[in-house]
């Protein structure tokens, strides 16, 4: 199968004031895979996924040269240059972070949230969103008989794939995975891996790992960010 671009990055460097993280990255991210990121703690994985959503925006001193550009909606878009509003830069490219954080609400109520707030009011669209990201996120079955429960009460696991879900019901392209199974057991980690690998089917996805046999699992590329620059690996 022929490899498609869903991300280009040109002669892209990010800084922190004075502190370089990273140096003139010239990247290709395939769509429809996982491009896992690797590397040593502290070298620039995180702040590279957020580069994709500018979840850098607000950090003060936070710089960007180069060009970023990404496929969504079958146009190139560039998040540096804001072509698209910000609200909906980041429902087209969500996030899921190391620690799964459920809202202090039901778990409806969590999933129904980032709908409301894209301005979808319709209870029966709602509803089947909803249901649709919960069966993506291997979760329907063992929570649809306490949707009005609170988020807060579900194991572990559970929270993690609560939080994908909640980004899946806004129908991503690209879907951003920091170090998502970090927190969790074995078990609780391969249920979110085959979450993982069925999920490319639909959207593109990053994930950032420092477990190497993770990455060779679920992987169908591998880049490693060392010494503020990014090879593939």
């Amino acid at each position: 199968m022929e490899r498609v671009d869903k991300i280009i990055l040109k002669h892209v460097s990010f800084r922190y004031g004075k502190n370089l993280i990273l140096d003139k990255i010239n990247m290709n991210i395939a769509e429809h895979a996982i491009t896992a990121i690797t590397g040593p703690s502290g070298q620039g994985k995180t702040t590279f996924l957020g580069l994709l959503n500018r979840l850098w925006d607000d950090i003060p001193g936070a710089e960007v040269e180069g060009e970023i550009d990404i496929k969504l909606d079958g146009k190139w878009i560039s998040p540096l240059k804001k072509d698209i509003p910000m609200p909906r830069l980041r429902r087209k490219v969500g996030t899921i972070f190391q620690e799964p954080n459920p809202l202090p609400m039901s778990i409806v109520k969590n999933m129904a949230f980032p709908l409301k707030l894209a301005g979808i009011k319709d209870k029966s669209i709602i509803q089947v969103k909803v249901q649709q990201a919960l069966e993506q996120a291997f979760l329907w079955e063992e929570v649809k008989n306490r949707l009005e429960t609170s988020a807060e009460d579900l194991s572990g696991g559970q929270k993690q794939r609560l939080c994908i879900a909640r980004a899946l019901v806004l129908e991503p392209e690209v879907l951003l995975c920091d170090e998502p199974t970090s927190s969790l057991d074995k078990k609780a980690a391969a249920v979110i891996e085959e979450l993982l690998a069925q999920l490319k089917s639909n959207c593109t996805l990053l994930v950032v790992s420092h477990d190497i046999e993770q990455v060779q699992r679920i992987a169908d590329f591998a880049l490693e960010i060392q010494d503020r620059k990014i090879k593939e690996i």
